[in-house]
């Protein structure tokens, strides 16, 4: 057997700091264009009314907001943008407050995931502790995300814990929301920003996270290529599933400095010079990731629930 690639051979100190410079114009391209789908997904239900449109549109929009929390993630990083006033902005202001995030609370909390990967103290640990898991218990954990009960649970969550002081961006961009849809003459369309959150970006966000860790094959490792996985994603899964590059979930754990938007060249650097060799951590599509995330023994136990 070949001696495994070290990152420091696979990887050169110039082209990972060619590869961590954030480009104010990649970054601004990559807001607009996460904004424009946005308004995009308003727009044709509007002027098109019909129930494939509205769903169709609902199915969008969860996507959407999932990628919004992924710039935010990356302002988190201040790996967006290259001022970092700049970052906390748009991270809190443009990404977050649609989706009650404050990237200040965001950024305390998911470094410690990053320092602590690979043990017991990764508070992102308790996403994905149990898998793989059966094939009923998985189908149950995607029917309560589908059927609203996940999104249900969190809203009130959210609308319980709110603090006017804290949680005013959340307000401020659901009533500039509401206003602008009603200018326009379609306040009923405002309904489909809580669908999209209620119905599916709470699968969207499962999916990811399996996709993440939950198919790692060692998450007691600390080698990344261990505890986290990358998925290559089709063009329609980056669409609707994994916006903004975060399929490549294992290079950014390597690298958390580097932007998003460069993550897709560190990948295939990395794997052109053998660096996943002899190691299980690539899923190809997110039906790979489901099966991956399914054990070979159907036993169901009270821990897969």
């Amino acid at each position: 057997m070949s001696e495994p690639v070290r990152l420091s051979d696979a990887l050169s100190k110039d082209e990972l700091r060619e590869l961590s410079t954030p480009s104010d114009l990649k970054a601004a391209v990559s807001l607009t264009i996460n904004w424009a789908l946005i308004v995009a997904a308003f727009a044709v239900p509007i002027i098109w009314t019909n129930p494939l449109t509205i769903l169709a549109a609902i199915v969008f929009l969860g996507g959407r907001q999932l990628g919004l929390g992924i710039l935010n993630h990356d302002c988190a990083h201040y790996a967006f943008f290259k001022n970092k006033a700049v970052n906390d902005f748009v991270g809190h202001w443009l990404c977050g407050a649609p989706m009650n995030i404050s990237v200040h609370a965001y950024r305390a909390y998911h470094l410690k995931h990053h320092k602590y990967a690979g043990t017991l103290q990764d508070p992102d640990r308790g996403f994905v502790k149990n898998y793989p898991v059966t094939r009923d218990s998985l189908k149950r954990k995607l029917m309560r995300d589908l059927t609203g009960r996940t999104g249900y649970r969190d809203t009130l969550m959210k609308l319980k814990k709110f603090k006017l002081q804290k949680h005013y961006p959340w307000l401020v961009f659901h009533v500039g929301l509401l206003s602008v849809l009603t200018a326009v003459g379609a306040p009923w369309a405002y309904l489909m920003w809580w669908a999209a959150e209620i119905f599916i970006y709470p699968v969207l966000t499962r999916v990811r996270q399996i996709g993440e860790h939950g198919v790692a094959r060692n998450r007691d490792s600390l080698d990344p290529r261990d505890n986290t996985s990358t998925t290559l994603a089709s063009w329609w899964e980056r669409l609707l599933i994994a916006p903004n590059d975060v399929n490549f979930h294992l290079e950014h754990h390597h690298f958390a400095a580097v932007p998003g938007y460069n993550l897709p060249k560190l990948h295939r650097l990395l794997a052109s010079r053998g660096y996943y060799r002899d190691h299980d951590c690539i899923s190809h599509g997110y039906l790979d990731v489901l099966r991956r995330a399914v054990r070979h023994d159907e036993t169901e136990t009270a821990a897969a629930a």
